[in-house]
């Protein structure tokens, strides 16, 4: 039996994949719910409104976003590598496809921000938790000697969340890699790791 949580996340599960491939505005409701079996008429059932839908959709996205992160920074090796691998990820995840909706953070951050202040807010809060997040692993693998920064960990989080997500946009400009690889080496450069950044893309 189906029950009103399981329709609601398949809901956003078949959302996050449309919407990351066309976007927010171009998406209308009838084919959310027309892809997600789901009748028309009981959408506000499980939202209010398109905004809180918007906002429902973020939360759900950063919430798996995260969950990943912190499995992989649960993981073996020194964290260096491990962030090593988090790049690796971002730039299978997050470059000029966007596959299941992976790289909604990137795709509906300017197209949104302006247009619901429940969405922007809501891209703000879960961007705030990656941050968070990616600063503890930079502690992490400062602390353990795997990376060497003048810059306290918070601080450089944002400044290679910040690198990265300019990056991305540029890849989807370009149609290519050229602005991941300049970020990868920069992310080296400003960690204190030494690694070949064409040996590292090639794992993809």
């Amino acid at each position: 039996m189906t029950t009103t949580g399981d329709t609601r996340q398949q809901i956003l599960q078949v959302a996050q994949r449309i919407i990351g491939s066309k976007g927010f505005s171009a998406v209308g409701l009838n084919e959310i719910l027309r892809t997600a079996s789901v009748p028309k008429g009981s959408f506000y059932h499980y939202f209010e409104s398109k905004d809180c839908f918007g906002e429902a959709l973020l939360e759900h996205y950063f919430d798996g976003y995260l969950a990943g992160m912190e499995a992989l920074f649960a993981g073996t090796g020194d964290t260096a590598h491990r962030l090593n691998l988090y790049w690796q990820q971002w730039m299978r995840n997050q470059g000029s496809t966007c596959d299941e909706g992976k790289c909604l953070a990137v795709k509906l951050g300017a197209e949104v921000a302006d247009l619901s202040e429940r969405m922007r807010t809501a891209l703000d809060r879960g961007t705030r938790r990656i941050i968070s997040r990616l600063a503890r692993a930079i502690a992490a693998a400062s602390q353990e000697g795997s990376v060497h920064t003048e810059l306290p960990a918070e601080h450089m989080a944002v400044r290679l969340y910040q690198l990265w997500l300019g990056a991305s946009v540029l890849a989807k400009i370009r149609q290519d890699d050229t602005s991941f690889n300049e970020a990868f080496h920069e992310t080296q450069r400003a960690l204190g790791i030494t690694i070949n950044a064409a040996k590292a893309h090639a794992v993809l």
